[in-house]
């Protein structure tokens, strides 16, 4: 069970800011605390390492000893799969709920046999989108390997800081950390970059591996009307249906991932919090949050693009 002892929450997707200021108040130190996570990525997998519900019950229980023996706050399992996170439930963890927005490949040919499953209004909308891109005189290459050099990684990290500074403040990415993805991850990288007269203008980066296409970062040196969706999620679809992968995982949050395609789906952290007074307050949080999460996902679900099975167009 990999842990990091952290003194921040950054990078974590999972947004425990005001558990922490709540702690501060009260007079507690939140950090250091123990995160189990893939660092910067919001992507369930296996959190637990083990065998058997046996052995990864094991590893929550010396975990949670491991909180006490070294004084850390709390711990923090986040985007494990659900069955590690009901497990983390028996185990006296407080479990939370979350939701991303993920394009499924229901064996699709192209991406106009996508759109012929959406509803009239939803097509003609994702069309007139692609068409003021097209229009814009806006192309794309999509990069994978050694096609990637590190003249690329330079362009994109002149994105990534761009988008970073006005979102959050102060990038976490080094310019080191996108060669060493290329060196050590090429082959399952796709870069896609949108060029209009020769020149580079944004840049999305993905990952792809075992079916999948993960979206994580994106970013532009002009505004065009539509380019981030079409960078991002158009062009993520006409690879994914490319390469016959079978879903696309377009990162955290997002509702406007919807009308693009992209279904709501739960995500899960488990957390076990030392203050027993912060333990019970956010308890009580994340029993009412899992209740508007649930209620949000199936509101989301009915009011998806997709054309009503009985032939409404």
């Amino acid at each position: 069970m990999p842990l990091y002892l952290k003194s921040h929450s950054y990078g974590e997707y999972m947004f425990d800011h005001a558990w922490a200021d709540a702690l501060d108040r009260a007079g507690g130190d939140y950090y250091p605390k123990l995160q189990c996570a893939v660092p910067f990525t919001p992507v369930t997998g296996p959190r637990l390492l083990a065998a058997d519900d046996a052995g990864r019950l094991a590893l929550l229980k010396t975990a949670a000893a491991a909180v006490r023996q070294i004084k850390a706050s709390s711990l923090h399992i986040t985007f494990p799969t659900q069955t590690e996170w009901a497990l983390a439930g028996e185990a006296g963890y407080l479990q939370r709920t979350g939701q991303q927005f993920h394009w499924e490949n229901r064996g699709y040919g192209s991406f106009d046999e996508f759109l012929g499953e959406l509803s009239s209004s939803k097509r003609k909308n994702l069309r007139k989108e692609r068409a003021s891109v097209r229009e814009a005189g806006i192309t794309f290459d999509w990069l994978t390997g050694r096609d990637i050099t590190e003249a690329h990684w330079d362009q994109f990290f002149e994105f990534y800081m761009d988008t970073g500074g006005r979102k959050w403040g102060t990038p976490y990415l080094t310019r080191d950390f996108f060669s060493r993805l290329g060196e050590g991850l090429g082959d399952q990288t796709l870069l896609i970059l949108a060029r209009r007269d020769g020149q580079t203008i944004a840049g999305a980066l993905n990952l792809f591996g075992d079916g999948v296409l993960f979206g994580r970062n994106w970013g532009c040196s002009e505004y065009v009307p539509f380019l981030h969706f079409e960078t991002c999620y158009y062009q993520a679809i006409d690879f994914a249906i490319a390469r016959g992968l079978k879903r696309v995982e377009a990162g955290a949050q997002g509702e406007h991932k919807l009308l693009r395609g992209y279904m709501p789906v739960p995500t899960y952290s488990a957390h076990l919090i030392a203050h027993p007074g912060l333990a019970r307050a956010v308890d009580q949080f994340l029993e009412a949050e899992r209740v508007a999460v649930s209620e949000n996902l199936a509101d989301l679900a009915a009011h998806g693009p997709f054309r009503k099975r009985d032939g409404e167009n």
